[in-house]
Parts: structure tokens; C-alpha cells; sequence
């Protein structure tokens, strides 16, 4: 045997080589670069057997620091490379260890020098300047040290990937709080906190499998699913109890009433409780993924974060909730004030939420004109009694006067940020246009008259007219 080939002095007696066992994917992937035939097999023969935290090792060949080259683009997850300095040039290690650290940007795999010349090279000198981190003799490495070796190298690496994929994890709970707190409706609320998990658990699981989850809220005595992704998504808004999977939900109801989360191989089950009291659940099941590797810190932390986010969603409700009380409350009052038929407010509201629908407008823009609508004679605050409640005619002046509960209502409303009173306030001020022009305040026709005002104006007259 060579100076230039391995040798593992006197320890590994000849033996034929056997057969390198499948291994699966999970196993921790070592390129060895040598151009010695004799290296590759007996490294795969001593290391066939070697297991650390319950995975193998899964080998690639590359004789030439060429193709080394392409297999490191082709894998930028390979744990270790066993490296030779001098293979098709003198210094092909070197310049290989320099494509790996600055041009491909790879500085998680852990890179082990192997020379049969370590005089070539001062020791200090390489492992410095070149971002190694071990260099050895081919003469030195015993089955005992190249054991050692691999097992130290492999901690490292696997170090950091961890500090990676927390620090990734990290920012992507900062990245999905944002989307998190977008939505306003429980249910897609709900579905994008399944959809964010998912993007975090990726970073630990290395592949794009759709997983199955749902999450379930407490409502009182009751248990209903508010959302699913993949299977699940078929149980929506059903309670727990109709699962055909019952193992599931006596897990669920365990951790419910253990108050604490588990976290077994292939699901997650997450148990968080609002600062308003609101217990909910997360179920994520990926058979795909074993979940032994993640941070259970980080997903306490996204879980901390979605129950804020609960929180924020709640009292959103309870504010618009209120609003929309007020709102009527006001409408009522008008009413009340000029004796329009009881409940006139409410049902032209109806009316004006039925007829955007049928128009094509979303839910959130048709309830938005819903509520705006009950405005549309908030200006009468400012018409006197006298002439806002005269039994006959009213004289052409105090028309005038009545006629100005529109401006009245308009300038009372414009000026808010809130879509709803800036919506209410083109209602109020333009609610008596006609489509010909010959309406009032500003005689406006056809299009020039805002689409919300020709709707209540319409409710507003078909429920005079009942």
C-alpha cells in the first residue's frame, strides 16, 4: 500500500468487502473524495456498521475533486466530506474546500483533510485559512480515531443544523405572526394558522408532504372544529365527537384536560389558552415526518403567538360588535326622533346587504353597506322638530330646511378612516340623488351617484312603499 493510501494500522485484517446495505433517506450523508479506489472501500467496510442517534450513514464516491464538485450542488446536505488533498492536482482538496465555502456559500458540512503528505501543508495553516474541521494523517487514522472522527463531526453538524433551523424557525414565527393577525374571519384565521405551522415544520422535516390538522375550539360544553387542511377539511365546523378516528379524539380530550401539548413521532398536539380565557387546540399528523427533532420550544413560542392573535381576533369582534350596537342605536334613535315605522332601520340594512350580494360584492363589502346604511338620516339630528314631524305638507321653505338633513348627515360623517362611517357618509349625503338628476343635494345622475347610495336609496323607498 501506498504512502497516499489509507491505512488503519494493522487493525483491520483482510476481509472481503461486503455489501454496502440500502440505507434510508434519513441517514447521515458522507461523501468521501479520494482518488484511490482502496480508500472508498475500506471507509464504507469500518463505518458500515456505525450508528449515531439512531441513523446510519449513507455514502457517495467522488474520485476527483471535479466530481466532488457536482455532487456538492446536487447535495448541499451531505453531513461530512472525506477529503483528499492531492488527487488530479496537488492542492484539488484545498481548492475544492474553497468552491464549498465561498462559492457555493456551504458552511454547515463539516470537512475532514485526509493526506498521505502532511508535510505538504502546515497543519495550523489549512485548518485556518481553509475552514476545515479536522485534518489527519491517512498513517494516524485508526478504526478507533476515524470512529472518534466521525462522531464529532457529525455533532457538530448536527449542532448546526439545529441553531439553523431554530434561527430560520424563528424568523419564519416573526414572518407568519403578520399574515397571522390579517385575518379577521375565524375560519381563515384558523386555516392560515395550520397553513404558517406547516411552513415551520418544514424547516425540520426537509420535504413539501401536505399534512392533515385541524383546529378545534372550546365553545362552552362543545368541541367543534373551526378548520382542516388535507383530510380534515371535510369536518369543518362539525363537532369533534362526528371524527370516525376516536383514538384522536380521546387524545385531544386528553391534553385538554391535562392542559399540557404533546408531541409524539408523527402529530403534534398543541393546547393553548388565550389571556381572555378562550381554550383552543392544534392537531397537525404528518406520517411523513418525525417530529423527535423539533425545537418544542418554537412551536410553544408560535403557539403563544396564535393565542395573542386569538386575543387580538376576539376583542376585534367585541369592538366590532359594539360598533355595529352603537350604529344601530343611533339609526333607532333617528328613527324614534321623525316616527318612522318600528324597525325601519334593520330592514332597510337587510335589504341593502341582499341587494350587494346579488350585485356581486363579497360578504365583508356587503356588511360593510349593511351597517353604513342604518346612517342614511343621521343629518335629521339637525332638523327641528317642527318641521321634521309636521303631519302635512311642508312649505317650500321648510322643504328647503328638510332637504338639508343630507349635507347635514354627510359633514357629520366625512372624515373617519373607518370604512364603515366613511361608507355611511356618501349614504347619508347622497341617499335622495336620483338617477335623472333631479334629486337633492347636488342634483347628481346615473353613475355619479356612489353605487351604496343607490342601493339604500332603493331599500329605503321599497320599505316605505310596505
Amino acid at each position: 500500500m501506498s504512502d497516499d493510501e489509507l491505512i488503519f494500522a494493522d487493525e483491520l485484517e483482510a476481509e472481503e468487502e461486503s455489501a454496502v446495505k440500502q440505507v434510508e433517506k434519513k441517514n447521515w450523508k458522507v461523501l468521501i473524495v479520494d482518488d484511490e479506489d482502496e480508500v472508498h472501500k475500506v471507509t464504507k467496510f469500518v463505518l458500515k456498521n456505525f450508528n449515531f442517534m439512531d441513523r446510519g450513514l449513507e455514502f457517495y464516491s467522488a474520485y476527483s475533486a471535479k466530481e466532488a464538485r457536482a455532487f456538492m450542488q446536487q447535495h448541499p446536505d451531505f453531513a461530512i466530506v472525506l477529503l483528499d488533498v492531492v488527487m488530479e492536482e496537488d492542492d484539488a482538496g484545498l481548492k475544492l474546500v474553497k468552491f464549498i465555502r465561498k462559492d457555493i456559500h456551504n458552511f454547515i458540512t463539516r470537512i475532514v483533510l485526509r493526506t498521505g503528505q502532511p508535510g505538504s501543508a502546515p497543519e495550523e495553516k489549512v485548518i485556518i485559512d481553509y475552514d476545515i474541521n479536522d485534518y489527519k494523517s491517512k498513517t494516524e487514522l485508526t478504526v478507533q480515531r476515524l470512529f472518534t472522527t466521525i462522531v464529532s463531526s457529525l455533532r457538530s453538524y448536527n449542532d448546526i443544523v439545529r441553531i439553523k433551523q431554530n434561527t430560520e424557525g424563528l424568523k419564519t414565527i416573526v414572518d407568519s405572526s403578520s399574515k397571522i393577525f390579517e385575518y379577521q374571519n375565524l375560519k381563515k384565521f384558523a386555516a392560515n394558522v395550520l397553513d404558517e405551522l406547516q411552513v415551520l415544520l418544514r424547516i425540520y422535516h426537509h420535504n413539501h408532504y401536505e399534512a392533515d390538522g385541524f383546529i378545534v375550539n372550546q365553545d362552552e360544553s362543545e368541541l367543534m372544529i373551526v378548520s382542516g387542511i388535507g383530510k380534515y377539511t371535510q369536518f369543518e365546523d362539525q363537532k369533534l365527537e362526528n371524527l370516525d378516528e376516536k383514538q384522536i379524539v380521546k387524545d385531544i380530550k386528553r391534553v385538554l384536560k391535562n392542559r399540557k401539548s404533546e408531541v409524539g413521532n408523527h402529530h403534534i398536539i398543541q393546547y393553548f389558552q388565550t389571556n381572555l380565557g378562550q381554550i383552543n387546540i392544534l392537531f397537525y399528523q404528518n406520517e411523513h415526518a418525525d417530529n423527535q427533532d423539533i425545537e418544542e420550544n418554537l412551536i410553544n413560542i408560535f403557539a403563544t403567538n396564535v393565542a395573542i392573535a386569538y386575543d387580538n381576533h376576539y376583542l376585534t369582534k367585541e369592538i366590532e360588535s359594539t360598533q355595529r350596537e352603537i350604529i344601530y342605536r343611533i339609526g333607532e334613535m333617528i328613527d324614534l326622533r321623525s316616527h318612522e315605522t318600528g324597525g325601519h332601520i334593520k330592514r332597510v340594512a337587510e335589504y341593502c346587504k341582499f341587494i350587494g350580494l346579488q350585485l356581486g360584492m363579497d360578504e365583508e363589502e356587503a356588511n360593510i353597506l349593511k351597517l353604513a346604511s342604518t346612517m342614511h338620516d343621521v343629518g335629521k339630528v339637525g332638523i327641528p322638530d317642527q318641521i321634521l314631524n309636521k303631519p302635512g305638507r311642508l312649505e317650500n321653505e321648510e322643504r328647503n330646511i328638510m332637504e338639508k338633513h343630507s349635507h347635514y348627515g354627510f359633514q357629520m360623517l366625512n372624515g373617519s378612516q373607518r370604512k364603515i362611517i366613511q361608507a355611511a357618509a356618501i349614504i347619508a349625503g347622497q341617499h335622495h340623488e336620483k338617477y335623472n338628476g333631479t334629486g337633492y343635494p347636488k342634483k347628481l345622475k346615473g353613475d355619479e351617484i356612489h353605487l351604496y347610495a343607490r342601493i339604500a336609496s332603493v331599500a329605503d323607498v321599497f320599505d316605505a312603499l310596505n
